[in-house]
């Protein structure tokens, strides 16, 4: 219990301590260079299903701009954390709020050498609401959580990728994290921070969700703009007005009592990254870092705009049985 309650107040941290299978865990790294030609998302992670590859770590690579990934496998043993600061080794590779260090195999998608993140912009944690998810965060054995480490910060470094060395100087990054007994049945997500103005960033995801032998489509959202975090969730009150799920897009339009948002996603190609079942992680999860989300900020009195704008390299997930969100 000592330990759930520590893990909660401090969701960057590892929470599979003393875990049993069915587990999972992973941290969300997306870094992009100052020219926006380099698109990459880094997601150290661990395993304990039963099947598949068994108990394991890894490192999982997407590359952005081309759609390749990679699944680099370590065994159990290779993966370590502290208890109560976020450092995670796996093999020679280290990972912390602040700073990743990279020694991947050389084969598809290598990548060696460090970058350290600047200015970062956490999301705020109270008593109450420890994380993105609010007070759900403090429900026990919930399927999957799901915490923002970071919404936009600066990037300082070098990786070769490849044999090629890029400079990151300059560029920016997010980072998210999930983990639980599986992925949702059913999920969208979305995410920029590349708008005109720098500190300008989107989050949104919404995914079915078991609650007390029933299931419901939860949402999270969180726009961020002139250090202001609006935040629209199904814990807060907020409420969908519409969804609408095409081949191309994601048009979505929620509302407070004080605001109302309008997301448009224009949806493009993907790579197919693996995520977890409750016994492996054979999910296929189709991302892409290309897809573009357009934002209309506006209060509901007087309907005036407060902002409107579009965020490029957005990472864009549609996964599962969306039409069971629409419900």
């Amino acid at each position: 219990m000592l330990n759930f309650i520590s893990t909660t107040l401090n969701p960057e941290r590892y929470h599979g301590h003393n875990a049993r299978p069915p587990f999972f865990e992973g941290w969300y790294y997306k870094l992009i260079d100052p020219s926006e030609h380099y698109r990459y998302a880094i997601i150290p992670g661990v395993s304990l299903g039963t099947g598949g590859d068994g108990p394991h770590a890894f490192i999982q690579v997407i590359n952005g701009t081309t759609g390749e990934t990679a699944y680099h496998v370590y065994p159990l043993e290779d993966f370590w954390t502290a208890e109560r600061t976020h450092y995670v080794q796996i093999g020679p590779n280290h990972f912390t709020t602040a700073s990743m260090k990279l020694d991947l195999p050389k084969q598809a998608l290598s990548l060696s050498g460090e970058v350290i993140f600047y200015d970062l912009v956490p999301w705020p944690k109270t008593l109450w609401s420890p994380s993105i998810m609010g007070w759900y965060a403090w429900i026990p054995k919930m399927e999957c959580y799901h915490s923002v480490l970071s919404l936009d910060h600066t990037i300082h470094g070098t990786l070769r990728i490849n044999d090629t060395p890029v400079t990151f100087t300059g560029g920016r990054g997010y980072i998210e994290k999930d983990w639980g007994r599986s992925f949702p049945s059913a999920w969208i997500w979305m995410q920029s921070n590349h708008f005109e103005d720098n500190g300008t960033g989107i989050t949104a995801s919404m995914a079915m969700i078991p609650w007390i032998g029933k299931m419901f489509p939860g949402f999270i959202v969180g726009f961020l703009h002139q250090g202001i975090l609006y935040r629209f969730a199904t814990y807060t009150g907020a409420v969908v007005e519409s969804l609408e799920i095409t081949p191309t897009q994601v048009i979505w339009t929620l509302r407070d009592a004080l605001y109302r948002l309008r997301l448009t996603a224009q949806r493009e190609e993907t790579g197919i990254l693996r995520g977890p079942n409750p016994d492996n992680m054979e999910r296929r999860v189709p991302e892409t870092l290309k897809a573009t989300v357009s934002v209309q900020l506006s209060t509901r009195q007087g309907d005036c705009t407060i902002f409107e704008g579009t965020g490029r390299n957005a990472g864009m997930e549609i996964v599962g049985k969306v039409e069971t969100l629409l419900t």
